[in-house]
């Protein structure tokens, strides 16, 4: 049996799909385990690139299972397009390849208008992509929102369970509109939905998705069994995390290594492995603070060099040096086993680069990471940059430059490198 996770451990966005996609060629199984449609993973594959937001990251290996797990908020409209992309890519998503948990929640209209009219009452914005998943998240722990075995209902009752969250959304909706017809918000005008409407939008959807979803229970248990090898793909990452992350400014799950394993629905003492998924820089999408982040020519650059914007919703994402110190916070919580280092060949480009070791605090150095983040200054350790890793196919390959910048890594983190990314396709993936 083996069965290993994959995570992230900055603000999301490292390149865990890439890590996954690699992953998967020998896999049985790869499952897509929390989070919604506001994730957004790239993989380049062959020389093409590949846009997902629900599908997991193996659908482009159709010998490989993927699997869409109870602990996802799924938008069916998101999803019956992005199965249809793929398909027109040549890629294949049928029932042999594809499965959605009967126990994935639904993300509907009504999320996604709620999303918006949350973010229009805060003083201080989140900054969310807009997508509904934190309204989902949030009737999913009231006990009301629907679930994939659900759109199998009988009309009635379907309904039902849709009036039920509809009534709360239409009075909330309504008492905002009024506040922005006085003025008082500076907002459009939220949707009135009805009850019929979200019955017809789940009715159209569930005629593409209804031959994926089933009880993935026995399938996960047989190849378990079978000792095959299965993947568990994370999305957005530590520090989004609703718990340990920079609370209030997270998303609305648990992308910590715990909760993406209980997502998936294994038992951690069942896992192997944990790859935590980092850049040789940081970036961040929507507010929330960020300790390394250079608003300068250094921060422009790093993100023209990473092409830092978001698979989801294309804005341009903030960006800074590599702040070891968070990583290295990470690593017990998430039970690291090893390390993927992506875009060495990005921060390559930089003749100087700098990496964060420890913060001044209150007065203070510290090593690691308070609640209070915001009060930290960064103490940085300067590389020499300037390498090129274009012919790179081994480690040893690498320019001597950027071996030292890899092996300080997993010094000061204190677990070791496994992979290193030093291009956009799959292929340029060293072992190491």
């Amino acid at each position: 049996m083996a069965i290993k996770e994959i995570v992230g451990l900055q603000y999301g966005d490292e390149g865990k799909g890439r890590a996954s996609h690699f992953e998967a060629k020998n896999a049985s199984i790869v499952i897509r385990s929390t989070g919604g449609c506001n994730a957004g993973h790239t993989v380049v594959a062959n020389g093409v690139k590949y846009a997902m937001h629900l599908l997991p990251s193996s659908i482009i290996r159709p010998e490989v299972l993927s699997m869409i797990g109870p602990g996802v908020v799924a938008d069916l409209k998101v999803l019956s397009e992005e199965i249809e992309q793929m398909r027109k890519a040549n890629i294949q998503v049928e029932k042999s390849n594809f499965v959605i948990s009967q126990r994935t929640h639904i993300t509907l209209p009504h999320h996604r208008e709620l999303d918006r009219l949350y973010e229009a009452l805060r003083n201080n914005k989140v900054g969310t992509t807009g997508r509904g998943v934190g309204p989902t998240y949030e009737e999913k722990a009231r006990r009301t929102n629907l679930r994939m075995i659900d759109l199998f209902l009988d009309e009635k009752d379907l309904k039902q369970k849709i009036e039920l969250n509809l009534k709360n959304y239409n009075i909330l909706s309504t008492n905002v509109n009024e506040q922005i017809q006085l003025g008082k918000i500076e907002a459009e005008k939220f949707l009135e939905i009805t009850v019929e409407e979200e019955y017809n939008y789940c009715m159209k959807y569930k005629e593409i998705v209804k031959d994926f979803i089933a009880d993935t229970y026995p399938i996960i248990e047989k190849a378990i069994e079978e000792n095959k090898l299965i993947i568990i793909e994370g999305a957005q990452s530590f520090y989004l995390d609703n718990d340990h992350g920079d609370y209030p400014m997270t998303t609305s799950s648990n992308p910590n290594a715990s909760g993406t394993v209980s997502g998936a629905g294994i038992g951690p003492t069942l896992v192997n492995e944990v790859i935590g998924v980092i850049k040789t820089y940081t970036s961040r999408v929507g507010n929330g603070p960020f300790i390394t982040e250079q608003k300068n020519e250094i921060g422009d650059t790093i993100r023209e060099l990473g092409h830092e914007y978001g698979t989801t919703t294309g804005r341009p994402r903030r960006t800074g040096w590599l702040d070891l110190v968070m990583i290295k916070h990470a690593k017990i919580p998430s039970g690291l086993t090893s390390l993927c280092v992506n875009h060495l060949d990005t921060i390559g480009n930089l003749p100087e680069i700098k990496v964060c070791i420890g913060y001044e605090y209150k007065g203070q150095t510290i090593t690691n990471v308070p609640i209070d983040k915001e009060n930290c200054k960064p103490i940085y350790k300067e590389f020499k940059g300037g390498w090129k890793t274009e012919s790179a196919t081994t480690f040893e390959e690498l320019p001597k430059e950027a071996q030292d910048y890899i092996h300080f890594i997993e010094e000061f983190v204190g677990v070791p490198v496994k992979y290193i990314g030093v291009g956009a396709d799959e292929k340029r993936t060293i072992v190491k």
